[in-house]
């Protein structure tokens, strides 16, 4: 029988599987990236993926190779850059968590900034279950409002 302390212990380890979740959550953040600059004027440049991302250009074309081998995006050195739709699918995936993120963080009352910056930090991390459960609850307190409105008076 685990104790309350030795469950805590093992989902500290299963969550801390860093290296793993630390390399997919970076490239999630890439397809994001891509994903919003090919919305935005119809393809990415690895100047732009840098620009956005904050990292040297050499990074980018090793990250892009990366996922280029992955089937995430079409990639030719010194060419534009689109999404497969695996790739797509990976992009609007984040997104979507990040408005549900973001919403459910504004409706708290922190602030665009704030919500946003919460919304980035954590939305590779959470099991799509726990994505689903905020949805709905967004939902229920949007169709209640009232229930927004005490808690902002609080």
């Amino acid at each position: 029988m685990k104790t309350k302390d030795s469950k805590r212990l093992d989902s500290i380890k299963a969550a801390h599987q860093l290296e793993r979740n630390r390399s997919s959550s970076r490239m999630e953040d890439y397809l994001e990236i891509i994903g919003e600059l090919v919305e935005l004027k119809g393809y990415a440049t690895t100047l732009d993926i840098s620009r956005y991302m904050n990292v040297s250009a050499p990074s980018v074309t090793k990250m892009l190779q990366r996922l280029d081998e992955n089937g995430f995006l079409e990639y030719e050195k010194y060419h534009g850059i689109n999404l497969t739709d695996k790739g797509m699918q990976v992009a609007e995936g984040i997104r979507q968590k990040h408005g549900i993120l973001l919403e459910f963080f504004e409706i708290l009352g922190v602030g665009y900034e704030t919500a946003n910056q919460d919304a980035e930090g954590i939305e590779h991390h959470l099991n799509p279950k726990t994505i689903k459960q905020l949805r709905k609850f967004i939902t229920f307190l949007k169709a209640n409002p009232k229930i927004i409105d005490n808690f902002k008076n609080l």
